[in-house]
């Protein structure tokens, strides 16, 4: 089959470098860009030219913050990120990976994992035998995988809470180090979620030291009243051990809390200034998702879904769980005590009830208490309810996203849940490029597009992608600058932005006038390789 030679003639060309954008040819060989050139009148006759005048071609972007793990084995194919304009996405954040696994532990595993992911059946142990059999089910996106320090302590000593004995830190250390072999692009924490939150900052740093120049991203112990200390952590991780640190979606939650990334970002800039490598990364939202369990005290999620039904059954811990919400608990994330049961939407559950409404609102139409609807939310639905919480500031939001280190995730649920989810699962990078860039000019087009790509390649090694340069992968996206915006809604069903003409991945059109061509060339990219 011969080669498909195409030109992307008269674009404008912003390369991912950040420099300033530029008129030009880019002709498209195969999987790899040949050459850059002038605009010109003519072209040879056994290439296919695509006129693109007014339009801008940027490398594809890079989504450094996804949960798309499972996106591979769903039913339908999951194009929520090709349509934005990514055609790479880093997953594995939050402390979950769906692998490795092993016969010990894999009933905890599938437990803990379907609070967050539908069930995703798979085959082999290991972090290679889970890609590779991705791979073959067939990839709409390239893939980045972290491996997650949560999914590591499960194969080791399931959901206990409890510090690992020694053999059991063989058992995470030996596990790490073999899905680093395997091509992960390094390990990330969630250190809200159970068994993270379980974990000492000593057990995180004897995992780090195998990085290298790998990435530790994490999901810090805190975002809301211990924002502070929970950065001063995750840098004293990556001194110990290190490696390269990655501070997941940076906000501030919580009214009290907001303008505190002043603070952190100092603290960063600091850190990088004595030569540490630190970077962020943000989402272009005021409000977060993630599952409703987090909403409950620490010690109400220790084990597995069994024992943590069994206290949301128990009227006597009803009680307790009550007042630890109305007063808190040192060092916990309270975010329905903090934000209220107005800032607590529902986004999905299995039935599909309650979405779309907050807890205020579903307490008094059954009746109860705001937390007591919560809790009955939970048991009704197994623990697999997912919400948005409206907890941050835009004044923050926009000191993160400026940060000159700072790029952009997503940060959306896992593909399959349904309901209706976070916008951002279909408009993040439409949203930073049409609200931000375009309409409120927090920064300049280059620099948005480098985030999305150069600075994103650079972080995690991606060495053939992100940049728009000779040789380089012929990953690109085609778009409207005047018109690109994303469309979603809270509570709404979701709906794909507007303004992406055209997505490239290895050269091939995947996104057309945003309609996916039904094409899933995407690969699972191996850290080991670039």
């Amino acid at each position: 089959m011969a080669e498909l030679r195409t030109i992307l003639s008269g674009a404008t060309v912003i390369d991912g470098t950040g420099q300033r954008r530029y008129l030009g040819d880019v002709w498209i060989e195969g999987k790899y860009i040949a050459r850059i050139t002038d605009v010109a009148e003519s072209h040879p006759p056994n290439w296919t030219v695509i006129p693109i005048e007014g339009r801008i071609v940027s490398p594809g972007f890079i989504d450094v913050h996804s949960h798309a793990d499972n996106a591979a084995f769903l039913n339908e194919p999951d194009c929520s990120k090709i349509f934005q304009g990514v055609t790479t996405e880093v997953t594995g954040n939050c402390g979950d990976s769906l692998a490795p696994r092993n016969a010990k532990f894999a009933a905890d595993l599938r437990a803990y994992a379907e609070r967050l992911f539908p069930p995703t059946p798979w085959h082999g142990t290991t972090f290679r035998d889970y890609w590779a059999e991705a791979q073959t089910r067939g990839l709409v996106t390239n893939v980045a995988p972290l491996v997650g320090q949560g999914t590591l302590r499960i194969l080791a000593m399931g959901l206990d809470d409890r510090p690992p004995t020694r053999a059991e830190r063989h058992v995470m250390v030996d596990a790490l180090r073999q899905s680093l072999d395997d091509g992960a692009f390094g390990l990330s924490t969630g250190l809200i979620y159970p068994p993270g939150l379980f974990t000492a900052t000593e057990e995180i740093v004897e995992l780090a030291t195998c990085l290298g120049n790998r990435v530790y991203a994490t999901h810090m112990r805190n975002e809301a009243d211990n924002l502070i200390a929970s950065v001063q952590e995750a840098l004293n991780i990556g001194r110990a051990a290190h490696c390269p640190v990655q501070i997941s979606h940076h906000k501030a939650c919580g009214r009290e809390n907001w303008g505190k990334t002043a603070t952190t970002l100092s603290l960063v800039q600091a850190a990088r200034q004595e030569g540490q490598n630190v970077r962020l990364d943000v989402y272009p939202y005021t409000a977060s998702s993630t599952v409703l369990t987090s909403c409950l005290p620490p010690w109400v999620e220790v084990g597995g879904p069994s024992d943590i039904l069994r206290r949301l059954t128990d009227f006597h811990e009803h009680q307790r769980i009550f007042e630890d919400i109305q007063t808190g608990l040192a060092g916990w994330e309270n975010e329905l005590g903090s934000v209220g049961a107005e800032g607590i939407l529902i986004s999905a559950t299995p039935d599909h009830r309650w979405e779309g409404q907050n807890l205020a609102e579903i307490s008094q139409a059954m009746g109860l208490d705001p937390v007591a609807a919560m809790l009955r939310i939970l048991v009704e639905s197994n623990l697999r309810v997912s919400m948005i919480a409206f907890s941050m500031d835009e004044g923050d939001l926009q000191r993160v996203m400026t940060f000159p280190w700072t790029m952009i995730g997503s940060d959306g649920l896992p593909p399959g849940i349904g309901g209706k989810p976070h916008p951002r699962q279909f408009g993040t990078f439409p949203r930073v490029l049409g609200t931000y860039v375009r309409e409120r000019q927090w920064m300049d087009l280059e620099t948005a597009v480098y985030k999305m790509t150069g600075l994103a390649a650079d972080t995690f090694g991606l060495g053939d992608r992100g940049v728009i340069r000779e040789d380089m992968v012929a990953d690109l996206v085609v778009f409207d600058f005047d018109v690109i915006a994303d469309r979603g809604q809270y509570a709404a069903e979701p709906i794909p932005p507007i303004g992406i003409d055209a997505v490239y991945l290895a050269g091939q059109c995947v996104v057309q006038d945003g309609r996916w061509q039904g094409i899933k060339i995407g690969q699972r990219l191996n850290a080991s390789t670039g």
